[in-house]
């Protein structure tokens, strides 16, 4: 059977997607009606609220035992660090460089709509029965807040049934190994019937072999409707459920650089959410007042935009910091600790084998 047999795969035609009411700039070939603004709530909003105020500013404090011990434990994850200078190291100093981690989480919902096919396996065809629910009309069920999720809906009353474009509604494709042939070059004599002059017992000299993808038929399943012969064609809901995340580490002086602290907790200071936060002010440190102010302002403004703002949560955390200086065979040294974890680092080790490069 030749590949001529069979007629190429058509573009799907003009009328394989209708025109619904409520998602009209939803062209097939521009890929959708993208993400849709919510609607105008029916109520006003109430207006953030003032946060309460933070009843514990304490600032914890690290002991030597806690920082020795820390330094013992970062010695003995690394095969190549010798141990003494964790266990003989003899602490000058300790330096409190604590500072404040700051969060907003913006709880955010967003819906957008596109065509979309699949197999027809008996689903009834609903288009224009009733009038379809518009995108933020559709029910969709939530996930615990602040969690991230992704839901798609088939959108109640657009589904059609189509003959499938891709096969021409015959089910099947050509095999794309002998592209429709049921037949293949012979691999051993590469189609010439021969090898070392005399007659290939592969293929029995006819220089083409079965193909075994298609089991010598020459066709396969249609991928679009997996051999069905029809799609059904629908309006795709999809709902994402986001949270939005955004640090700001206040500044300090310890040496130590922002990024290492991403992976530490500190001591949660301050947690509170509302559908919408009011700014925290009167903070100890102002840099946390101030990004407070600028971070909730720029979400409201920026998440509203095309989702609806479900909740926001905001969070204060004390990290706390400490460069620890120390003597080792009268040289010194120095490490740091950092995080409820007490991380260290520590960037030059005294005492390392020749594997470990400083």
């Amino acid at each position: 059977m030749s590949s001529a047999a069979f007629p190429p795969p058509s573009a799907p035609p003009a009328n394989m997607f209708g025109t619904v009411p409520g998602y009209e700039g939803m062209a097939a070939a521009a890929g959708g009606g993208g993400y849709l603004p919510p609607p105008m709530p029916l109520q006003p909003v109430a207006p953030p609220q003032p946060s309460p105020e933070p009843e514990d500013w304490s600032i914890p404090s690290l002991s030597e035992d806690d920082a020795r011990d820390a330094f013992k434990d970062y010695a003995s994850s690394h095969c190549c660090y010798n141990k003494g200078p964790a266990s003989d190291g003899v602490i000058t100093k300790m330096e409190p460089h604590d500072t404040y981690r700051y969060r907003l989480e913006t709880y955010t919902e967003s819906r957008s709509t596109e065509w979309a096919t699949k197999p027809h396996e008996g689903e009834p065809a609903d288009f224009y029965t009733q009038t379809a629910p518009r995108p933020w009309e559709v029910p969709a069920t939530a996930p615990n807040l602040f969690t991230n999720h992704t839901e798609e809906i088939r959108v109640p009353y657009t589904s059609s049934v189509k003959d499938c474009n891709s096969c021409h509604s015959t089910g099947t494709m050509p095999c794309d190994e002998c592209h429709g042939d049921g037949s293949k070059v012979c691999w051993v004599c590469n189609g010439s019937g021969k090898r070392d002059e005399k007659s290939c017992t592969q293929c029995d000299a006819s220089g083409k072999e079965r193909c075994d993808k298609c089991d010598s038929r020459g066709t396969k399943e249609c991928e679009t409707c997996k051999g069905k012969r029809q799609l059904l064609t629908y309006i795709q809901l999809k709902v994402e459920w986001t949270n939005n995340v955004e640090d700001h580490v206040v500044r300090q002086d310890s040496g130590l650089e922002a990024d290492d602290l991403r992976s530490v907790t500190g001591k949660e200071l301050f947690k509170n959410n509302q559908y919408l936060l009011y700014p925290l002010l009167g903070f100890p440190n102002p840099a946390i007042s101030e990004a407070s102010e600028k971070m909730v302002r720029e979400h409201q403004s920026k998440y509203a935009q095309n989702a609806r703002i479900l909740q926001q949560r905001q969070t204060v955390e004390l990290i706390p910091i400490t460069k620890v200086k120390y003597k080792w065979k009268s040289d010194s040294h120095k490490y740091y600790v950092y995080g409820n974890e007490r991380t260290v680092d520590c960037d030059k080790y005294p005492a390392t084998c020749c594997c470990v490069i400083q």
